[in-house]
């Protein structure tokens, strides 16, 4: 398959918007949040060789360094998720006219199912790991970019939230009601510990932001 990432904007937006089943929302979260800690990297990029910054120089490049290495992965979860679809888009396909049809049916289908969480799922994972590098860039980076810190910030949260929408609808076709439980426990913990932390930077950016100094 070819690499989403190396389309145009315009290509990939156009895609997305077509009715081909991908792009869908699963590659998009992925993409937003590879912008998202690509904001954030800015930030850092923007603060090194300053020097105002010189005690925080060392942080600031270990967290361009890990910001860098985020991005790269979150790009191929964007083909990545397309990639783990096709086998469930085929397995809803499968004849079911017998009950030995059924039956194999509903394996390939939870197989698939499994599948199709795991991305979104990473893709959750890494943006949990993009806004603990985004808090500390708002904390330590220049204060004439915390501005892109708070955009990251709310792009990686988004993402965040709309790759849990892809983990969800999968595990609600899921038969093994114990795993998909499971899965769906490990989302919302995922949501519930970080939707806060990007609140809370926004919140910290938006303060600072409006506090007029005269």
């Amino acid at each position: 398959m070819e690499q989403m990432t190396e389309k145009s904007c315009n290509q990939f937006l156009t895609e997305l918007a077509g009715k081909a089943p991908t792009p869908g929302g699963g590659g998009a979260a992925a993409l937003v949040g590879a912008v998202g800690v690509a904001l954030g990297n800015m930030v850092g990029n923007l603060t090194t060789g300053k020097k105002k910054y010189a005690a925080v120089e060392e942080d600031i490049q270990r967290l361009n360094a890990k910001a860098e290495d985020l991005r790269r992965e979150l790009e191929e979860l964007v083909t990545a998720d397309a990639e783990a679809f096709a086998p469930l888009s085929r397995a809803y396909g499968l004849p079911k006219s017998t009950p030995e049809e059924i039956a194999h049916k509903e394996q390939v289908m939870e197989a698939a199912l499994e599948d199709a969480c795991a991305v979104p799922m990473k893709i959750m994972m890494r943006c949990c790991d993009a806004l603990d590098l985004i808090e500390e860039y708002a904390e330590k980076g220049s204060v004439m970019a915390v501005s892109d810190a708070g955009c990251a910030a709310v792009l990686c949260k988004a993402a965040l939230q709309a790759a849990s929408l892809n983990v969800f609808i999968n595990t609600k076709a899921m038969q093994d009601r114990n795993r998909a439980n499971q899965l769906n426990l490990e989302a919302d913990i995922l949501l519930s510990n970080y939707q806060p932390k990007a609140d809370a930077i926004f919140d910290r950016v938006n303060r600072g932001l409006r506090t007029y100094r005269y």
